[in-house]
């Protein structure tokens, strides 16, 4: 097992791209893996290859695996509205997409033990975020006790351990964290809406903006410059 190649799951949205640029930092060869699911909002694509160059990672990888064929989440259903008035405690929105991470994760680990790699690298954040189930702690242990059980590797004792480091971060300590590693936020894409710009009013935007804003940044806010 190559324990200094990693691969990291990249959105291209400032989370993924943090934790991305933290593995960097830590002297792993990353290896990028973005998701076209059928989301509305597909200009985090090209942010995502934007990224994997500004980081340097060794390879990127675009998969394509449709989600959008049974829809059930506003990212993947245009009948389905992204609500825009707020999140509201204890109630998990449309915009989470029913077993997005269970899917990206297990072909993060393919692609993990494909490479030899010690690390899947994770952007989840369980505190400012919409309370998605699949980005929470419990949620995390298990899928490692089920990795370690799925592979060869793990059953061989030096299977792909999941990396999360943002998982109980403030977005505002991201935001430090990301200013001091270089990430280049301008170009990251965190929207949902799907529009040619971010509409500063989705769950995603706001979480993002206030965050920028409390660290002193609001000139990378949606709306800096309108």
């Amino acid at each position: 097992m190559t324990q200094n190649t990693a691969v990291a799951l990249l959105s291209g949205g400032l989370d993924s791209a943090t934790a991305a640029a933290l593995a960097v930092e830590a002297g792993n060869r990353v290896i990028g893996l973005s998701f076209d699911y059928g989301q509305r909002h597909r200009q985090e694509l090209d942010a995502a290859a934007g990224i994997s160059s500004r980081l340097g990672l060794a390879e990127h990888h675009c998969i394509t695996v449709n989600l959008a064929a049974w829809g059930g989440s506003a990212l993947t259903d245009t009948a389905i509205t992204v609500p825009t008035d707020g999140l509201q405690e204890g109630t998990i929105p449309p915009t989470y997409v029913p077993g997005r991470n269970t899917v990206f994760i297990a072909i993060g680990l393919s692609l993990a033990e494909a490479r030899g790699a010690g690390h899947l690298v994770l952007g989840v954040n369980a505190v400012d975020y919409s309370g998605y189930p699949d980005c929470r702690p419990d949620y995390l242990g298990a899928f490692q006790t089920l990795a370690d059980l799925a592979s060869k590797a793990g059953r061989e004792g030096h299977g792909t351990q999941l990396w999360a480091p943002l998982v109980t971060w403030s977005k505002t300590r991201i935001v430090h964290e990301a200013l001091r590693l270089g990430v280049p936020i301008r170009e990251t894409w965190s929207c949902y809406s799907g529009g040619a710009l971010p509409c500063g009013l989705c769950d995603s935007c706001r979480i993002r903006d206030a965050a920028l804003r409390e660290a002193g940044r609001s000139d990378l806010c949606s709306d800096a410059g309108a």
